[in-house]
């Protein structure tokens, strides 16, 4: 036999088998079961408490980005205003302050009041 006629009778050798594979096989006996619900239906539960966190976590993002923005504009409309009106920045007011309460008593005055009060 040549290799032409084998390949040409190989779907007549084969025919048998696939049409007893298509008898045994009935497509309303074949289902995935309760196994195959159960790990579907906790595929999805998992799916859709995944999708709700990442929605709450970019939600949140956007928030915080947000309130940036507006603490930014807000920074700037002040600094705006000082400017205008000449007022000192605030970082200036609190150095001035910090310098004026601390007392201006040395060793060379502590010892004179020493000397004073004796």
């Amino acid at each position: 036999m040549s290799v032409a006629t084998t390949l040409l009778s190989a779907p007549l050798a084969i025919s048998p088998l696939v049409r007893a594979a298509d008898e045994e096989f009935d497509p309303n006996t074949v289902t995935p079961g309760v196994w195959g619900f159960v790990i579907t239906f906790g595929i999805m539960i998992a799916v859709t408490l995944l999708v709700i966190d990442m929605t709450r976590r970019i939600r949140r993002t956007n928030y915080r980005a947000e309130v940036r923005e507006e603490l930014a504009r807000e920074m700037a409309e002040t600094e705006a205003e000082r400017a205008a009106a000449d007022l000192p920045s605030p970082a200036s007011t609190d150095a001035a302050d910090a310098a004026a309460d601390e007392p201006t008593t040395g060793p060379a005055a502590s010892d004179d009041d020493d000397r004073n009060s004796r």
